[in-house]
């Protein structure tokens, strides 16, 4: 029973993924006529066109977060003081170091990749199994790298935006390099969904890192949902800038996109 419900949740982000774009077939929004140049070039940068269904899952999980993330987060804040929340957040992102190695040395960034092996050593030995950012106090920057950025790097098209619930925005590009960090490069996936691996060790890892990272959006989501006449295209703008400039490793972006 144990090894049927880890493999079960192994997989569920790649067949969730997959119900979506099929799905997503059926609510494709429709492409403005070609004599009204503005409403097609703001609908080549949204890139959305599976619109409808995605605002659909969008109200979705916005009652996914009001009736089950919402209260789980609260009680998470309540139970541990921001030092404890900051301490596990520095833990998941220390665990994640072979995956952003894995990305830097894909991408080409070897100096980027030097700097994770040196915060991954300082950060598990004297940061108490990175609990504490002792790699950021001696001037080693934290970075995270993923295989949606290191797609992009490659020349990959981001393709259209999707928005799913419980996870939020993503885009074809974004998922694809999700499900691959997930299933073939996290060696900490790799334990978790082998023989030797205790059962819970999966649904705990998932938990954590959800919780974590639903804690540390939370407050910025709520700043830009009160800011914002249309919540959705908001976020969904929001997202792709944020994305472009993780991609671009926090430099500027190129000249050519002020021109526009």
């Amino acid at each position: 029973m144990i090894k049927t419900l880890k493999n079960a949740s192994a997989n569920l982000a790649q067949f969730a993924f997959g119900c979506i774009l099929m799905a997503s077939l059926a609510g494709c929004a429709t492409r403005p006529d070609a004599s009204n140049p503005m409403a097609v070039a703001a609908y080549e940068e949204a890139n959305d066109p599976l619109e409808p269904f995605n605002r659909a899952m969008f109200k979705v999980d916005a009652g996914l977060d009001k009736v089950v993330v919402r209260p789980v987060v609260t009680v998470y804040r309540t139970i541990l003081p921001s030092q404890g929340r900051k301490g596990v957040d520095n833990f998941l992102s220390n665990v994640r170091a072979p995956v952003t190695l894995a990305n830097d040395l894909l991408q080409g960034e070897f100096t980027r990749a030097g700097t994770t092996i040196g915060r991954f050593v300082v950060n598990s030995t004297m940061g108490f199994f990175g609990f504490f950012d002792v790699g950021e106090k001696l001037g080693m920057e934290q970075h995270g790298e993923d295989f949606g950025q290191t797609l992009a790097v490659w020349g990959v098209p981001d393709g259209p935006y999707i928005y799913v619930p419980f996870i939020g925005p993503s885009t074809v590009r974004d998922g694809t390099g999700f499900l691959t960090d997930s299933m073939l490069i996290d060696p900490i996936s790799w334990y978790e969904r082998s023989d030797s691996a205790p059962g819970w060790l999966q649904w705990a890892d998932l938990g954590i890192t959800y919780i974590n990272a639903k804690n540390s959006f939370m407050d910025p989501l709520d700043e830009l949902k009160k800011s914002s006449l249309d919540y959705y295209s908001a976020l969904r703008s929001s997202y792709r800038q944020i994305r472009a400039k993780e991609i671009r490793n926090g430099a500027p972006p190129p000249m050519e996109d002020f021109d526009q």
